[in-house]
């Protein structure tokens, strides 16, 4: 038990800086548009993440666990792999702490699965090494970006054509307000609530009745909503067509906001607690964990308070980069955004993929800006964040391998 507790606090450290470094990806666009403000987005951010960590995380923590090294390769050194999570977390913490400093929106997901990679090659060889799984989710990383980039700028020129050039953009925005809220109310119902109502019938009711009821009574409620601040902003003589209409798409982002932030929670708490997982499954069964190995509930929830004490204390840094580096956005350009953002990444953990969250985000943004045009995204910037992308992978791997063989050596199991 003192291993998993000594392991518990290396992974909440982790989860720490993965959400004072991550929380742009979920909450930077809407504090760059003023749809939120930073105070609102921490609160907001907070109770998701957790939501999404608990709820929606386990698939993609098994994967991280149990799918990048060959765990039947340590059989007869179970030591070595629990050395080898404990190295992965540490490499993570650091990385993860220097990036947050610096203001980078590095990619945690980069950082672990290198990290793992690395720590599997220096203690069992390459061949310990799951070359395949690493191929699957490197391809995920590049193809994140470009189907976020491409579904971001398909529905901001939607926007465009239809409501906010259109001759009367306040009653265009009045016809689709039902109509963005069912698009938006069913993307997340369609991927989230059968995995988390479940597969059995609630008093009698099937399955898909309660999904129906829940998305009925959620698109209803986010269009009376949205409905009665455009009829409230109308009434004000000062306030130009345009504008009015982005005040009201910030209603909508805040929301698509949430759904990024519950996204983030269930994809990227794999990146801390994967290894703890791990661990804790050696300490309980004695046998190293499989590819279809349960999470106990309680780390899933060590690892969501962790993100949201680091988003809470250290998050302003890396918002600041997503929400006002790239583009200048407003809430009709933040909500697509985001809507593409978590649309991506839900997909992904659905099927147990941990994909990179500030992938999507930033190829949404760099989307959006293509459509109101190229001049006015700071390349430099793309620059910046890409390079750091790049760096992450290498440089934890190598930090990994060096961390295991020192621990080999010291504790004489080399």
């Amino acid at each position: 038990m003192l291993i998993v507790g000594l392991t518990a606090a290396i992974a909440f450290y982790v989860a720490w800086n993965l959400g004072a470094n991550d929380v742009a990806n979920s909450m930077g666009t809407s504090v760059g548009s003023g749809a939120i403000s930073l105070r609102q987005a921490l609160i907001i951010a907070g109770i998701l993440e957790l939501s999404g960590a608990i709820l929606f995380g386990r698939r993609v923590s098994a994967t991280l666990a149990a799918a990048v090294v060959n765990p039947a390769m340590f059989a007869d050194a179970v030591p070595v792999f629990s050395l080898g999570m404990v190295a992965v977390l540490l490499t993570c913490g650091i990385w993860l702490q220097v990036a947050t400093f610096l203001g980078l929106p590095v990619a945690s997901s980069h950082a672990t699965v290198g990290a793992i990679a690395g720590f599997g090659w220096a203690a069992a060889g390459a061949a310990a090494v799951n070359w395949n799984s690493l191929r699957l989710i490197s391809l995920t990383w590049v193809v994140t970006p470009l189907v976020s980039a491409a579904i971001a700028a398909l529905i901001y020129r939607l926007l465009q054509r239809w409501i906010l050039q259109s001759f009367d953009p306040v009653g265009r925005m009045a016809e689709w307000i039902p109509w963005l809220s069912v698009t938006l109310v069913s993307l997340f119902g369609v991927i989230v609530l059968p995995t988390i109502v479940g597969t059995q019938a609630l008093l009698w009711v099937p399955l898909h009745n309660i999904q129906l009821a829940i998305g009925a009574i959620a698109s209803v409620s986010l269009t009376l909503w949205t409905l009665r601040s455009l009829t409230h902003l109308a009434t004000q003589p000062a306030l130009p067509p345009t504008p009015l209409v982005e005040r009201v798409m910030a209603r909508f982002q805040l929301v698509s906001a949430c759904f990024v932030a519950f996204a983030h929670g269930s994809n990227d708490v794999g990146n801390a607690i994967a290894p703890l997982a791990a661990i804790a499954t050696i300490e309980r069964t004695g046998t190293l964990p499989s590819g279809d190995f349960d999470i106990p509930l309680w780390v899933l929830g060590l690892g969501g308070v962790g993100i949201v004490a680091g988003l809470a204390v250290w998050g302003e840094k890396v918002i600041t980069t997503i929400g006002a580096g790239i583009i200048a956005l407003q809430p009709s350009g933040g909500f697509c955004a985001e809507l593409a953002t978590a649309t991506t990444i839900l997909l992904a953990s659905r099927v147990g993929l941990p994909v990179s969250t500030s992938h999507a985000l930033v190829g949404a943004v760099v989307g959006v800006g293509l459509v109101q045009g190229i001049g006015k995204i700071q390349f430099k910037t793309v620059q910046t964040i890409a390079l750091a992308w790049l760096a992450t992978i290498p440089l934890c791997a190598a930090l990994a391998a060096l961390l295991v063989r020192i621990g080999m050596r010291a504790l004489q199991l080399a």
